[in-house]
């Protein structure tokens, strides 16, 4: 990530892997990081004290991970419990970007999310085309012909981001959420989008006429609610394309599972799945702009002051604490995995 690192006078340690990337993705002098390339991958784990990550650690890096280290990242682990139980084994410290809570706001997710939804009606619409398998309905329709249908499931940072996009094509958008507050704020916001109360009955009534269902449903650090099974995904038509946002928390879909860029899609019941797991990393500028920006306050209070002090001057980093000293210290966590949940005890 491109930090400043130089104003703390702290030792910067970077992957070979990232500082290739680095001049890829920003034109030369635009950063100001000055790094120590390593050809190494494990010397950050073994050198660092504090480790900052985008994605989750690979299960090749599970044995880096070490007592007393910090590894301040987008760690998902209501999806994983290989991944958490990594981290207990290890008695580091898991600070999940994604869980990071300031008046019922999630800062550190919302840049990701904000992407995620934006792009679901980009690769969505995509995938409708008839050379991708898809029914070849265009969303904005044209003079004489509707438009395409979209349905959002979930009307927060990401789902509102996929109903402004759908509706700057010109498609027919229905969000369907839960909170009703929510819902007058997208009535006034969305001019043109429909809402309605999500629930099972409201949703088998709009899957037979939807070309493009998104997946956006949160439940800040838990796995995400399997909202559409199987036999529900049947009264789609052949060719319709469900853009699964969720599937970093586990999916909402029971036919979901994760995919990548170089493989980003599958038919499940004649309807194309898109399950990407890390949708941002497409536009990567973009997103790692996005994400240093929100970061990048927290990360110097931690370089700064440790992470007891970090967490008295911005209590909020104590939500982010999901696996502490060999413990799960996230209660959405420990209820996903079965496991016993522990406060955070800060030294």
């Amino acid at each position: 990530m491109p930090l400043p690192v130089e104003i703390w006078g702290l030792r910067m340690l970077v992957a070979t892997a990232a500082s290739k990337l680095a001049p890829a993705v920003f034109a030369k002098g635009v950063t100001r990081v000055t790094w120590t390339a390593v050809d190494d991958h494990a010397a950050p784990f073994a050198q660092a004290d504090l480790v900052v990550k985008v994605k989750e650690p690979l299960p090749a890096e599970y044995p880096l991970l070490r007592p007393g280290q910090i590894l301040f990242t987008y760690l998902h682990l209501a999806a994983s419990r290989a991944l958490t139980e990594a981290l207990m084994k290890s008695r580091g410290t898991g600070l999940a970007y994604e869980t990071i809570e300031v008046n019922r706001r999630l800062p550190l997710l919302e840049p990701m999310s904000e992407i995620a939804g934006r792009m679901s009606i980009l690769v969505g619409g995509y995938c409708l085309a008839k050379h991708n398998g898809g029914s070849g309905v265009l969303l904005g329709g044209v003079p004489g012909v509707l438009p395409g249908k979209v349905v959002v499931l979930g009307g927060g940072a990401s789902g509102i981001n996929a109903a402004r996009m759908a509706q700057g094509l010109g498609a027919d958008v229905t969000i369907l959420e839960v909170d009703l507050e929510r819902m007058r704020f997208l009535d006034i916001t969305l001019h043109t989008a429909h809402t309605l109360y999500s629930n099972e009955a409201h949703l088998l009534e709009l899957l037979p006429t939807v070309d493009l269902l998104v997946g956006a449903v949160l439940l800040p650090g838990a796995k995400a609610p399997k909202l559409i099974r199987r036999d529900m995904l049947r009264r789609m038509r052949p060719g319709s394309v469900l853009v699964d946002i969720a599937i970093d928390q586990g999916g909402c879909a029971e036919t979901s599972r994760p995919t990548t860029h170089d493989h980003p899609v599958f038919v499940e019941e004649g309807v194309i799945h898109y399950c990407v797991a890390n949708m941002p990393a497409a536009y990567a500028r973009t997103a790692t702009q996005a994400l240093t920006n929100v970061t990048y306050r927290y990360l110097e209070l931690l370089a700064d002051h440790g992470l007891a002090e970090a967490c008295q001057q911005q209590p909020a980093l104590v939500s982010g604490l999901n696996v502490m000293d060999g413990k799960v210290t996230h209660k959405a966590v420990a209820e996903a995995h079965g496991l016993a949940y522990a406060p955070p005890v800060l030294h």
